[in-house]
């Protein structure tokens, strides 16, 4: 929502990584990522505040009746605004999700596959791009929303230079 943009920033400010969640259902998700778009401006914003982990959750799955096509086309449509803005997207994760009905949130088995919902059988994990002893792999990280949260990567914190602290807001007393 528009009014919460200065909260969005000063809590992506200090990210290590962003979740974007897109909508699935049915003009929602070109809303999004249309010119004025919200899930443009997040992704935007998230990268010029210096974020460089992104997930994107495609969310409401369920309302799309999970079809594999819908999922398809908001992936490829996705990766081509986002690389636009700076990310790269081999190295991001798309989980398709159901908040309300749980799918892919969260995995509760060891074996992957057993993580992976009956309503998306289609689906065989989310993978990404990494670079291993200089080379590069793709590798399945994982299925759920979870998975790719505990997949981020730390970054190096510049802890030989000055410290830097948000500011919201300022108020002047008397």
């Amino acid at each position: 929502h528009r009014d919460f943009i200065k909260n969005m920033i000063t809590g992506t400010s200090q990210a290590d990584c962003a979740v974007l969640v897109i909508g699935a259902g049915t003009g929602e998700f070109e809303a999004g990522i249309s010119k004025d778009g919200q899930t443009r401006e997040h992704a935007l914003l998230a990268f010029t505040l210096g974020v460089r982990q992104l997930i994107v959750a495609v969310n409401k799955m369920d309302t799309a009746k999970w079809a594999q096509s819908r999922y398809d086309e908001i992936v490829k449509e996705t990766k081509n605004f986002i690389k636009k803005i700076g990310f790269n997207p081999d190295t991001i994760p798309f989980v398709p999700i159901s908040g309300f009905n749980g799918d892919h949130m969260i995995s509760e088995h060891a074996d992957l596959k057993a993580n992976i919902s009956p309503n998306a059988p289609w689906y065989k994990g989310w993978t990404k791009t990494i670079t291993k002893d200089g080379k590069k792999e793709t590798v399945v990280g994982g299925v759920s929303l979870q998975d790719a949260i505990d997949d981020v990567t730390p970054p190096k914190r510049p802890t030989d230079k000055p410290l830097r602290l948000p500011l919201q807001d300022v108020y002047k007393i008397g």
